[in-house]
Order: C-alpha cells, then sequence, then structure tokens
C-alpha cells in the first residue's frame, strides 16, 4: 500500500490498484460520482461510514491530478 496524497492510497490487491480512502475500499472516483449525482456529503459520509476529511481528500486528490 503506498500513500499517495494525504488519506488516499494505491493497493494493487484493493480496487485493483484505484486511489481509495485509506482504511477503506472506497474509490475516489466513486466519491466524485456520487457527488456529482446529487448526493450531499453527509449522505455519503454515513453510506460509507466515511469522515468529511475523506471526502475533501477525495476533492483534493482529484482537483491535483487534472490535467
Amino acid at each position: 500500500m503506498v500513500e499517495i496524497a494525504p488519506r488516499i492510497v494505491v493497493d494493487p490487491s484493493v480496487r485493483f490498484g484505484k486511489p481509495v480512502i485509506r482504511g477503506t475500499r472506497v474509490t475516489v472516483t466513486s466519491i466524485l460520482a456520487k457527488l456529482a449525482g446529487g448526493m450531499s456529503v453527509e449522505e455519503l459520509m454515513q453510506e460509507y461510514d466515511l469522515l468529511q476529511a475523506d471526502i475533501l481528500a477525495a476533492l483534493h486528490y482529484a482537483k491535483d491530478t487534472q490535467n
């Protein structure tokens, strides 16, 4: 497991090596898709047992990796 950003890790044995929130199997792309689909941060936190900091980390990671 390699931390590629704060709270974001990749592990070839977890979700095919896609970036996930550390300690979960929730991918950054899943978080972004749910937010884009209208799910609130509070709903994401409740449904996936995430912290607000996890969701913000996914957003920051996505922003930082935009080409």
